[in-house]
């Protein structure tokens, strides 16, 4: 709630000293104003918020070449085709692969020909097939890589107390934090009677999602919790383990609420329901709204660096950004903690006894 009224200031305070700071539009030598750098910027922010076939490191503004690290490219077409995406030169290449050629348009893998046609309806939009995807993009690579990166890192754990009660080397950061999932999260929300079969899942939750967060914040582009797959995968794994682990008193208190006059059971019995689905809905939108609002704000800002030519104001705007980006360090944490703490209370919900709920 705080992090939405600070970005609601920044943008209302952007608003406002506008007028004052000169220079908010380019002029090109014909005296026309100039709109390419805005829609420069635009477009960077919409495709930094959006998945990709590659890592766009930078690009040569003298030469116009694209430097990026190509991720594999699998198609479900005519059989398997595997390529790597350097194959569409950023998308101005058509890939072939065993006499079938593909177009790759706004992120999008489109069937085609040698030259590379599109077709368009009515509403322009594309009219060819599209194969099914199944290429390893940045998102999918981040999430493999980070993955394995807390194996690592929970295995060195695990090891580092065979010879003793005492974590060792990397241990002794992650120790605090098992305790604090555990003792902050897991117990209170749970129970001491219950929550140890919910800790590995939470610490991993809480664990990954902060490190994707921190990554986030990179040059790199790393936008995996900014992505609604991202967030729906994790929202479901919560709803599976609620439903498939809770108690009858947990479904009792859906379909049949003791009491309660049986006319408000027979009302509130869908409504209950309803909220069993709202509530993994609930997290997978506040992670994936929250990440993306905070990527937006901060590259609007930057963006705004380039726009204004006046001194004063891109001072101010970078004194903003580094501002806001501190924030998103700590924005990065608290979405772990929010997530994890809501899958925790719901996870209570499920394995609550007639006894603890009196």
């Amino acid at each position: 709630m705080m992090r939405d009224k600070i970005c609601f200031f920044l943008i209302t305070l952007t608003l406002v000293l506008a007028p004052f700071f000169g220079g908010a539009s380019e002029v090109n030598e014909h005296g026309a104003d100039s709109v390419s750098l805005r829609d420069e910027i635009k477009q960077d922010i919409l495709h930094h918020l959006q998945d990709a076939h590659d890592f766009h490191l930078f690009t040569d503004e003298e030469t116009g070449t694209h430097v990026s690290m190509p991720l594999p490219i699998i198609l479900l077409d005519d059989g398997l085709q595997v390529f790597m995406s350097s194959a569409f030169h950023h998308g101005e290449s058509v890939a072939e692969s065993n006499g079938n050629f593909y177009f790759l348009h706004h992120n999008h893998i489109y069937k085609t020909d040698a030259e590379g046609t599109l077709n368009y309806d009515d509403n322009h939009h594309i009219t060819n097939a599209s194969p099914l995807d199944f290429s390893i993009t940045k998102s999918v690579f981040s999430v493999i890589v980070f993955s394995l990166i807390l194996f690592l890192l929970f295995k060195a754990l695990g090891d580092s107390y065979k010879n003793g009660l005492v974590a060792r080397g990397i241990g002794k950061f992650l120790e605090p934090l098992v305790i604090f999932v555990r003792d902050e999260i897991a117990v209170p929300n749970i129970g001491k009677k219950h929550y140890r079969k919910y800790m590995s899942y939470l610490l991993t939750v809480f664990v990954f999602i902060w490190f994707i967060n921190l990554a986030g914040l990179t040059p790199l582009g790393i936008n995996v919790t900014g992505n609604i797959a991202v967030t729906f995968a994790l929202a479901i794994m919560t709803f599976l383990i609620t439903q498939l682990t809770a108690k009858g008193y947990y479904w009792k208190h859906i379909f049949w609420m003791p009491g309660v006059p049986v006319p408000m059971k027979i009302i509130l019995a869908p409504i209950e329901l309803l909220g069993v689905f709202i509530k993994p809905f609930a997290l997978m939108i506040r992670l994936y709204a929250n990440i993306s609002a905070g990527h937006i704000v901060l590259m609007s800002l930057i963006g705004l660096l380039f726009i204004f030519n006046n001194w004063f104001a891109r001072g101010a705007f970078l004194g903003l950004t580094l501002f806001l980006s501190i924030i998103e360090l700590l924005v990065a944490f608290l979405q772990a903690y929010i997530f994890t703490m809501l899958t925790a209370l719901y996870f209570g919900f499920a394995v609550e006894e007639h006894d603890e709920h009196h």
